[in-house]
């Protein structure tokens, strides 16, 4: 946050009235409830004042830079320093429905599930139900060690190659095989297994071209055709670091309904400089409201580091800075819990 802004709310976070805190927070409930300006003829009834009050404490809330208007209308928004107060004082966790604890259910009941897995799941529920676009960032892969590749074959010509570490990390790629014998992918399997257990992911790639390939030419015939499946397996399982999920649900927020919007957005976001900046260390859950991220002055970011076996990432939500702060700070909140908890 720009430390003007924050010196600014410090000196004033006191400085609001009972009513003028109340006032704010509906305000920002009805914002971003509607996507519309809020008037003063909305609030007057739950705050048992008149509209003349309610006009009044706007006024006054307008010029500590709490709300801003954006058009010639008398309805106020919640300015970008009220939404940080809000988060910041006014803000209560919302308890998630039961609707939404069941989509949860059937990922948290399923044990079996590889961690990766079920952070991306639970990300495409939390995307679905708030339309935001959501982002599992995990650390580099050189902390994670070979512990063992599978390959499960689909048809004569397609196969599934998992690879598991030793931080219990999970990837499969499929694969496409003309004219190898299922005997000879399994020559290639377990030399691999037998040569590569316990190489660093990052150090794969180069060890399966200098070391194991001309081991596999010795022993099997269609050695080239299995080498490059099995080179881009691992290569892309050592680059893959980073999943977005429901990019597109941002296209159904109305800050975003301009197509060059979202497209701007998402370039950004594949931007390795922004990746990186979406990258987090915190344990708490933390929120980045319009400037004080960078990936764009329109949108907010909440994020959370999660550490589970050794294994380390960043799941975060991004959105407009019209957000359901309550419920997807609960929501996010909910998800690193349940990763703590596992087996």
């Amino acid at each position: 946050m720009d430390l003007a802004l924050k010196e600014k709310q410090c000196q004033e976070v006191d400085m609001l009235t009972t009513r003028q805190k109340e006032l704010l927070s509906k305000i920002v409930y009805y914002y971003v409830k509607d996507a519309k300006p809020v008037g003063s003829k909305l609030i007057c009834k739950e705050l048992n004042c008149s509209s003349a009050t309610i006009r009044n404490e706007m006024a006054t809330l307008e010029e500590l830079g709490y709300l801003e208007k954006n058009h010639i209308s008398s309805g106020r928004i919640p300015s970008e320093l009220g939404y940080r107060y809000y988060v910041d004082n006014l803000m209560k966790p919302k308890e998630i429905s039961g609707e939404d604890l069941l989509k949860f259910q059937i990922i948290l009941n399923n044990q079996s599930i590889a961690l990766n897995d079920y952070i991306k799941r639970s990300l495409e529920i939390i995307s679905e139900i708030t339309n935001c676009a959501s982002v599992v960032l995990g650390k580099n892969s050189s902390n994670n060690k070979l512990k063992q590749v599978e390959v499960v074959p689909v048809d004569d010509e397609n196969l599934i190659a998992i690879v598991v570490t030793d931080k219990g990390h999970v990837e499969s790629k499929n694969m496409m095989i003309k004219d190898v014998s299922l005997e000879e992918v399994k020559k290639t399997v377990d030399l691999i297994n037998k040569l590569l257990i316990g190489t660093p992911i990052d150090e794969i790639s180069s060890k399966l071209e200098f070391e194991v390939k001309p081991i596999i030419a010795k022993y099997v015939t269609q050695h080239e055709v299995l080498y490059n499946a099995f080179y881009d397996a691992f290569s892309d399982f050592s680059n893959k670091n980073v999943s977005f999920v429901g990019r597109s649900n941002m296209l159904k927020q109305p800050e975003f309904n301009s197509v060059e919007k979202v497209k701007s957005i998402i370039e950004k976001l594949d931007s390795e400089d922004i990746i990186d900046s979406i990258e987090s260390d915190e344990n708490e859950i933390k929120v980045y409201i319009g400037k004080e991220n960078e990936i764009d002055d329109d949108v907010t970011v909440i994020k959370t580091s999660y550490n589970y076996n050794g294994e380390e990432g960043t799941i975060a939500i991004i959105g407009p800075k019209r957000m359901e702060y309550d419920r997807v700070v609960s929501l996010l909140d909910y998800i690193k819990k349940n990763i703590d908890k596992r087996k």
